[in-house]
């Protein structure tokens, strides 16, 4: 299973870009392997993305922004998502994997 992170390289935001580098930090610190899906130069990646982030996770105007977090097909959440479970030590539960020994779920 390879969990994928759905980023914009080339966002204005600053918000985004920091919330983006965490994501991404965060999994490389602790050897999971990802794949960075671009959504600012791939437009088969921005579709698939919005097609796959489920309704009631998507904001009001329906245009879900990055990172947006999949493990294959299955949606984990976007960054208050992840941000909450790796503050709440459910990193693994909530990206879908089995927790490697001693560590936490």
């Amino acid at each position: 299973m390879v969990i994928k992170v759905f980023v914009a390289t080339s966002s204005g935001s600053t918000a985004i870009k920091k919330k983006q580098q965490e994501v991404v930090g965060f999994l490389e610190a602790n050897k999971i392997d990802f794949k960075e899906m671009d959504i600012a130069c791939d437009e088969d990646n921005r579709k698939w993305m919005r097609e796959n982030v489920p309704g009631e996770k998507k904001p009001q105007n329906g245009i879900p922004l990055p990172p947006q977090i999949f493990n294959e097909e299955q949606y984990c959440g976007d960054f208050d998502s992840f941000f909450c479970a790796k503050e709440e030590n459910y990193i693994y539960s909530f990206l879908g994997l089995a927790p490697p020994p001693g560590s936490m779920v």
